[in-house]
Formats: structure tokens, sequence, C-alpha cells
């Protein structure tokens, strides 16, 4: 057993959650939209464009909701 209070440790386990989500959403990201070059334009949009652009917004909005559901209860 760790000598923490239950509450402190609640609240540093909901710190690492929720940075270890937001680093792996960037790096994925970024590896796929600046490295691949999936999140540039040349030109035209391609399909690859369009469908990393979806992906995108709905991995962005999965990260938000899942914030939310992270830190909406009491610690």
């Amino acid at each position: 057993m760790s000598g923490m209070e239950p509450e402190a440790q609640e609240f540093l386990k909901r710190i690492v959650q929720t940075v270890s989500v937001g680093i792996l959403f960037m790096l994925l990201h970024m590896t796929f939209g600046l490295y691949l070059n999936w999140g540039f334009f040349q030109g035209t949009p391609r399909l690859g464009n369009i469908i990393y652009y979806i992906v995108f917004l709905a991995s962005l909005s999965g990260l938000i909701y899942f914030y939310y559901r992270l830190w909406k209860g009491k610690l």
C-alpha cells in the first residue's frame, strides 16, 4: 500500500491519464498529418486529406468526450 491519501492518488491518476492520452493523440496525428503529408493540400484536396481530417475530427471529439467523462466526477 502506498502512503498517499485516496483522493490525492485518484487526482494524480486522472492527471497521468489526461497527459498520456493527449500525448498519444498528438503523436498519432503528428505522424500521419505532418510526416506522411496527409495534413497538407497539394493544389486540391485529395482523398487521403479528406479521410485524414474526418478521422482527426472524430478522434478529437472522442478525446474531448474522454476528458469530459474523466473529469466530470467528484474528486
